[in-house]
């Protein structure tokens, strides 16, 4: 009876441990806070590999807040970048990014 209490309650807690990213939400995150800048939507997602995506959203997507944070092109998007949000929903875009590199053979949906 011990074992299946302690394992029950590992399934448990494995369960609401794990927060998985949802693609869906990464791609809603990128049309509406991406899409201001990079317009040609598809195109720019796929304009990089899987492995380059990766790499920028390494430590919370952190190199791809400071690439923007940097440029005064992308002044449009410095208060996203700086943002909570965007920390919160990294995940999300992360996974959203790389499901639809130009390495991976997907192409993300229009609406």
């Amino acid at each position: 009876m011990g074992k299946f209490v302690f394992i029950a309650l590992s399934i448990l807690i494995l369960s609401f441990s794990t927060a998985d990213a949802a693609i869906y939400k990464g791609q809603k995150e990128f049309v509406k806070n991406c899409l201001k800048c990079h317009d040609s939507g598809q195109t720019f997602v796929a304009s990089h590999k899987m492995k380059y995506w990766k790499h920028m959203m390494a430590k919370k997507g952190q190199k791809l807040a400071e690439l923007h944070l940097k440029s005064e092109k992308a002044q449009k998007s410095w208060k996203y970048f700086e943002s909570k949000k965007y920390t919160r929903k990294v995940k999300h875009l992360k996974q959203f990014l790389v499901e639809y590199a130009k390495d991976s053979g997907n192409v993300p949906a229009c609406n």
